[in-house]
């Protein structure tokens, strides 16, 4: 069993990322999930987490790290996640609370008394990045780092930037030099797995968990709808489907860095190849194999959580 520890700023698509791996409970134990900055607020996305687990009446410990990027200002992105953090659903305020003990410190118990760790990053990377640093003999327990992040070709917080690496690029670049192995899930494999508008219709046909998504969907997919789209990336699924099935994916070994300025260019992701330090950077993915990874976890939550 794979045991994860879950960095987010929730976000609508990190909700589904989390219970894409709530669903997969033979494959993943779930150490601990710690909250960022990103999306929204600190204290909006740590709400959003707590909203979910006591309405789904789950107990995994939430743990709150940095409320902004190392040397930037926090950027939130109402018109992609809303006031909120995650405008659709209407769920009762949190009664949980998140745990006492920082991100980091609990980043730090979690990896000492483990032997391998995977963090699944779906947020800017700033809490991991304090982490490596703080603690770099710790290195060597962390199996990878799986994150949704960056791109190979454009951006879409800037023209050749993506949001999460943006938001705190110096952040990002103590994570991709830290020898640590990468799995980076950037803007082209997630739009290749992105889910048509009239496959999440059918989740208001779903039990408790599926009708949530509904609900999450309705404002996370304006933006395609807005647009004429037909489909829309749920970007922080995509490294989720990875480790569960990374069969599904083209990926290639690239050099990558990060452009820590520029007008049009902070935060972006240059990969390269051949590469002399290789991360593995996902190109690709069936589309249709990889929704149904996600639908067959609605399934199961839905007979889990009635």
């Amino acid at each position: 069993m794979r045991k994860i520890i879950i960095d987010c700023d929730p976000g609508h698509d990190d909700i589904m990322a989390i219970l894409l791996a709530l669903a997969h409970n033979e494959e993943f134990e779930i150490l601990g999930i710690t909250t960022v900055a990103g999306n929204q607020t600190l204290d909006k996305v740590t709400a959003n987490i707590l909203k979910v687990e006591d309405w789904l009446g789950i107990d995994i410990p939430v743990y709150k790290g940095y409320d902004a990027p190392l040397i930037r200002r926090p950027e939130p992105q109402p018109i992609a996640h809303g006031e909120s953090g995650m405008d659709g659903p209407v769920l009762p305020d949190p009664v949980s609370e998140p745990q006492k003990l920082h991100a980091l410190e609990f980043m730090k118990q979690a990896v000492s008394e483990n032997d391998k760790v995977t963090i699944v990053a779906l947020a800017p990377l700033t809490n991991i990045a304090l982490f490596l640093k703080t603690w770099p003999e710790l290195r060597r327990k962390i199996d990878c780092i799986a994150l949704m992040g960056g791109s190979v070709y454009g951006g879409n917080i800037q023209k050749k930037s993506e949001f999460n690496i943006y938001h705190d690029p110096e952040a990002a670049k103590i994570v991709f030099d830290s020898g640590v192995r990468i799995i980076m899930a950037g803007l082209e494999v997630c739009y290749a797995g992105s889910i048509l508008l009239k496959e999440a219709e059918e989740f208001k046909n779903g039990g408790k968990v599926s009708k949530l998504c509904y609900d999450l969907m309705q404002f996370y997919g304006l933006y395609a709808v807005n647009r004429g789209w037909d489909r829309t990336a749920v970007f922080d699924i995509t490294p989720v489907v990875y480790l569960l099935k990374p069969e599904l994916f083209e990926a290639e070994e690239m050099d990558v860095d990060i452009e820590l300025d520029g007008e049009y260019t902070r935060g972006m992701t240059v990969c390269t190849s051949p590469a002399e330090h290789p991360k593995t950077v996902l190109l690709n993915t069936d589309r249709e194999a990889f929704i149904s990874v996600f639908l067959e976890a609605l399934d199961l939550l839905d007979k889990r959580y009635v």
